[in-house]
């Protein structure tokens, strides 16, 4: 891997040609780049032949405005470089994937994500590498380039090669199932070899039930079943007191309903999840209780879960968010563990619908934990979160790069599995600081310069 960057210096057309790169000598030197001769420039997919010409006491790259068209590259980008029998490579360029933009506000061309968007600009600067966004509506009929969002001082659109990685941060599966996002991405993996994280959406039952084949990732899985029929519902309550019906592709607690037992098992209550808190209603058998749901299931698909019994705090529920990457050498890390902990009359924890963020240890040490489990739970939640990442890449045939576990604690100290999401949200995480770069987000450049070869 290269551990220099190398400034970008975009010349008048008077001074270099277009098919020349002036580099410093010592930079030549140490990479063996012939000089005077043509060699084959590689940018993302951009492909030209240059002609390397040396320049004393000098340690960056000019280039003609001819080529930094071409390329999208401007002055003061920092980039990387590669040479290798006959292929000099300028890099990396990282490509993101975001749902949509908005071209009338200069100042938020993507709404709530801007500042997220900015610091991986910075991320890049200090580590050395390009980053630009593109949206579903910049994918055109051509595979060799694309319009997108860059910053230059101000945020600009520009023509740019695609990536020599792809990372997918789309919300939607609307977005994604697109047609012409799929072909656009599988013909730059067929073409580029372009690596391409957090390729999908991944469904809880799909999660489920891939890492039920690993023996040893079983005891985190609570018991859980499509709902299909009345049956299937019935025999879930008769096993557990209270049992969650989650949507299948829900997020943010959207939708989730909790059924309980009353009166002895006789009548049952529904806990709705809303973002006015929980709506209760209580039906006098299962069966009336399952022809309400019948309305919900012709288009939402649940998974059931097994009730737990969650630690808690003064009667609120608590569970762990766990942000795992893979970093500089490809390997799962965990990067964060929070606590997150639900707010007034809600059953779950979610930030949207009121929930607090904590450190685990804040949270365990003020739950109803007993004393004897408390003083190793982040290392067996930091352990579980990482066994379960490596679990989803073993069974699950896509490429990611992040995932957010979320994982729960019952009160016998027994870890559970909740929920894996492959888009995890950055407002989950460490909260933005000004000038900061979160770890979160320098990993994310650390890895796409590990997948590309810088």
């Amino acid at each position: 891997m290269s551990k220099s960057k190398f400034p970008i210096q975009v010349t008048s057309s008077g001074i270099i040609q277009e098919d020349v790169l002036m580099i410093g000598e010592s930079t030549i030197k140490q990479w063996k780049i012939p000089t005077h001769q043509y060699l084959m420039l590689h940018f993302g997919s951009f492909r030209q032949h240059v002609k390397v010409i040396p320049v004393p006491k000098y340690d960056g790259i000019r280039i003609h405005p001819a080529l930094a068209r071409k390329t999208g590259l401007f002055s003061g980008v920092q980039l990387r470089l590669n040479y290798k029998s006959g292929v000099l490579k300028m890099g990396p360029l990282i490509s993101v994937l975001i749902s949509r933009d908005y071209s009338e506000d200069s100042d938020k061309p993507f709404g709530t994500i801007t500042s997220f968007c900015k610091e991986l600009v910075d991320a890049c600067r200090v580590q050395g590498a390009f980053v630009y966004f593109f949206t579903p509506d910049h994918i055109g009929s051509s595979t060799c380039q694309l319009q997108g969002w860059v910053y230059n001082g101000r945020w600009q659109k520009s023509i740019l090669p695609i990536g020599d990685v792809i990372n997918n941060r789309l919300t939607s599966r609307k977005f994604e199932n697109k047609p012409s996002v799929q072909h656009f991405l599988k013909e730059v993996k067929s073409r580029y070899k372009t690596p391409f994280f957090n390729e999908k959406f991944l469904d809880k039952s799909e999660v489920f039930e891939a890492l039920r084949k690993d023996t040893s990732l079983q005891r985190f899985l609570p018991e859980s079943h499509m709902l299909r029929n009345f049956a299937g519902l019935k025999s879930m309550c008769a096993k557990y007191s209270h049992v969650f019906l989650k949507p299948i592709r829900g997020s943010l607690g959207k939708g989730i309903i909790r059924v309980s037992k009353q009166n002895g098992g006789i009548a049952y209550q529904a806990h709705y999840a809303t973002m006015n808190g929980t709506r209760r209603a209580t039906y006098p058998s299962l069966p009336k209780l399952f022809s309400s749901l019948s309305v919900k299931m012709k288009t939402t698909r649940y998974q059931m879960q097994q009730g737990l019994n969650l630690i808690e705090n003064t009667k609120r529920p608590i569970d762990f968010r766990a942000l795992v990457q893979k970093n500089a050498t490809g390997k799962w890390n965990v990067t964060s563990i929070v606590a997150r902990t639900a707010g007034d009359h809600h059953f779950v924890s979610n930030l949207a619908r009121g929930g607090t963020l904590s450190t685990v240890k804040e949270a365990v040490s003020k739950s109803n934990l007993p004393p004897g489990n408390k003083g190793d739970a982040h290392l067996r939640l930091h352990k579980a979160a990482l066994e379960i990442a490596k679990g989803v890449d073993d069974f699950i045939p896509a490429h990611f790069g992040e995932l957010g576990i979320d994982l729960a604690l019952d009160t016998s100290g027994h870890i559970w599995l909740l929920e894996v999401n492959s888009k995890p949200s950055k407002n989950d995480n460490t909260p933005l600081k000004e000038n900061k770069i979160r770890p979160s987000v320098k990993q994310m450049i650390e890895y796409s310069r590990f997948l590309s070869g810088f």
